[in-house]
């Protein structure tokens, strides 16, 4: 998920990042891709002005309704890209009067490899309830692999201001983690699951005597 270049960007806490580390950021979204190349919704596009951050922003191609979003940069770049989306998705989940701007929870499902879990969640749990805690925001891990895959969903909602500080806690600790083994990306679309209960409604609509 990230590449050191000769420092450790949690050296002196999330805030102090190292702007000489690359990192790579994944994360699940629903929508469509617009012609602009951002991830619309049913409101408008999400992400019409984040490459203002100077992070490389990939949107995963298909059918599917749910997309990857990749993002890489320098981290400075990266949390730039995650604050113009988590601001973007708040406007335009509050409507155009306005009224609840700046307090509308919005949520971000980031897509981490599963052996970096372990060290997100912590002994007992300890780790995850020290980001809640400090951010106020809330977060989860899946505790089933996405589909196909070695990763797994981390869902954090809350303001974006709280949401920022919890993503930049959670690459701190993954950049500290690198890790274990070959990971198997997961790729929105159909699962082995809905292919094989497809096949069995197949097979059970033909009538039993036109069976082989």
């Amino acid at each position: 998920m990230a590449s050191p270049d000769g420092a450790s960007c949690v050296g002196g806490g999330p805030e102090e990042t190292e702007l000489s580390i690359t990192l790579t950021l994944r994360m699940l979204m629903h929508g469509k891709v617009t012609p602009g190349g951002g991830v619309g919704t049913a409101r408008g596009s999400v992400m019409p002005s984040v490459g203002a951050s100077s992070a490389r922003i990939t949107i995963s191609e298909g059918s599917c309704p749910e997309r990857i979003t990749t993002i890489t940069g320098s981290t400075d770049a990266v949390f730039r890209a995650v604050s113009m989306i988590a601001f973007k998705l708040e406007e335009d989940l509050a409507g155009s009067d306005g009224a609840a701007a700046g307090r509308v929870p919005v949520t971000l499902r980031l897509v981490i490899p599963a052996s970096q879990c372990g060290s997100l969640i912590g002994k007992a749990g300890a780790k995850i309830r020290e980001i809640r805690e400090s951010t106020g925001a809330q977060v989860q891990v899946a505790g089933d692999l996405l589909p196909n895959s070695t990763e797994r969903a981390v869902t954090v909602s809350g303001v974006p201001d709280t949401i920022i500080q919890c993503v930049r806690q959670i690459c701190a600790v993954i950049l500290e983690s690198p890790p274990k083994g070959a990971t198997i990306p997961y790729h929105p679309g159909l699962s082995l699951g809905t292919i094989l209960l497809s096949a069995n409604q197949v097979r059970a609509a033909v009538p039993a005597g036109a069976r082989g």
